[in-house]
């Protein structure tokens, strides 16, 4: 095998294997899965390019995929060909001022979150003795409810930070130096801060596929 001074390491979403945009004409998620990981083993066998996984990731993307029968094989080739570790949380520096930008965006969002609440009681209060044509069980409350619900994750989760996998994720490949590869929009914001590399899960197939094939030539 040829020597690549430069090795490349990725660190892996959840969202790089659940994106529909991974998938080609008529191929079930168990296909499009296989097929990726098939490249993730050829890239690494051929070209030395390591894929990593936090843990917490890891077992969030196997709960969902054994949800969507994803089989056993497939599940096996990810636990071959991706590798699991924690991020190094108690090494890893994080400059003050992201912590402060993300404090200030959190506040923010807080603040939205809290306009979005206000507005949805006085809407309420308006709504209370309403019912919705055709939906005799449901309430015009009900309506607002569920409108809350909806504005309210976009004020304070959309485009954010809002889990400790993502947090993992992140400090992962700071540590190892690594791309990352996410459909997250929070994520790809806060990896553009912290200076990580990143691409969309849509691109990734079609990154090591073109890798192999400039070996091929």
């Amino acid at each position: 095998m040829a020597d690549y001074p430069l090795r490349q390491r990725f660190v892996l979403d959840t969202s790089a294997f659940l994106t529909n945009e991974i998938r080609r004409e008529d191929e079930t998620l168990a296909e499009a899965l296989d097929r990726l990981l098939d490249a993730v083993a050829a890239a690494k066998l051929t070209l030395n390019i390591s894929c990593y996984m936090p843990p917490s990731i890891h077992r969030e993307l196997t709960t969902i995929l054994a949800d969507r029968d994803v089989s056993d094989e497939t599940i096996s080739k990810l636990n071959t060909w991706v590798i699991r570790k924690n991020p190094a949380r108690y090494e890893v520096s994080v400059p003050a001022e992201i912590v402060y930008r993300f404090v200030e965006e959190m506040n923010d969002r807080v603040d939205r979150g809290l306009r979005v609440s206000e507005e949805a009681v006085r809407r309420a209060e308006r709504a209370r003795a309403e019912t919705v044509e055709d939906h005799d069980y449901m309430t015009g409350v009900d309506i607002v409810i569920s409108d809350l619900r909806e504005k309210y994750r976009g004020a304070l989760r959309r485009g954010v930070l809002d889990s400790r996998e993502d947090f993992d994720l992140l400090i992962l490949a700071r540590e190892l130096d690594a791309g990352v590869v996410t459909e997250d929009q929070g994520i790809i914001n806060w990896a553009e801060e912290l200076g990580l590399r990143y691409l969309r899960g849509r691109e990734f197939p079609a990154l090591l596929e073109e890798y192999l094939r400039a070996v091929d030539r």
